[in-house]
């Protein structure tokens, strides 16, 4: 029975059509991708040196070859708008503040609540990975690349760059939030089963 079993899954892949073929073994690669990505987010900082030599072997390429400056471009703004996806919260503030009320805390009494981001970290991670290998890729064809004078675009994305973080930074102060984790107040667990526990000694006595 069992070997019946496996003639006729053979009997069914070689009827099935070509397309069908393709769709199941990209179905197959798709999982397999996404499980190496899923076992790769926790490893944070190697994540990031794995990004940082990617970055430098597309310098050193654009470097060497003299060329390509329209792609390094289209890259550079695509890494800015990544990074004001990642700063900004996830829910506009502004907008929020229209339709619900104000939700920051204003004072050191009221709730503390997470910065959620709009981009998170991971796919922020992902997606300057990913665009460092397509660009790094681009430069090995001829067609992409156009004869530009590279000091004029690198002069208007520094003045793109620092136009579009004096806005984001701007916005920060206006609605008081903080992008980042680092110094802010964090809730334990076992801190909170010691205060629990000397309130009911105080009870008992």
């Amino acid at each position: 029975m069992e070997t019946g079993g496996g003639l006729g899954s053979g009997v069914d892949d070689l009827s099935a059509s070509p397309a069908a073929v393709v769709s199941r073994w990209t179905f197959v690669f798709s999982q397999r991708y996404q499980h190496i990505l899923d076992k790769c987010t926790p490893y944070v900082l190697r994540r990031w040196i794995a990004f940082c030599v990617i970055a430098l072997l597309y310098a050193v390429r654009v470097y060497f070859v003299q060329g390509f400056y329209i792609v390094s471009y289209g890259l550079g703004i695509y890494i800015l708008n990544l990074l004001i996806a990642f700063l900004s919260p996830q829910v506009d503030p502004e907008i929020q503040s229209l339709t619900e009320g104000p939700t920051l805390p204003t004072r050191g009494s009221d709730e503390f609540r997470p910065f959620v981001r709009r981009l998170p970290e991971f796919k922020f991670w992902y997606s300057l990975t990913k665009a460092f290998c397509i660009a790094f890729v681009m430069t090995f064809f001829s067609a992409f690349d156009v004869p530009v004078f590279w000091p004029i675009l690198l002069f208007y994305w520094f003045v793109l760059f620092t136009l579009t973080m004096r806005r984001q930074i701007q916005h920060m102060i206006r609605f008081k939030y903080v992008p980042f984790s680092f110094g802010k107040r964090r809730y334990d667990g076992k801190k909170t089963t010691a205060d629990d526990g000397a309130t009911f000694s105080g009870i008992n006595d």
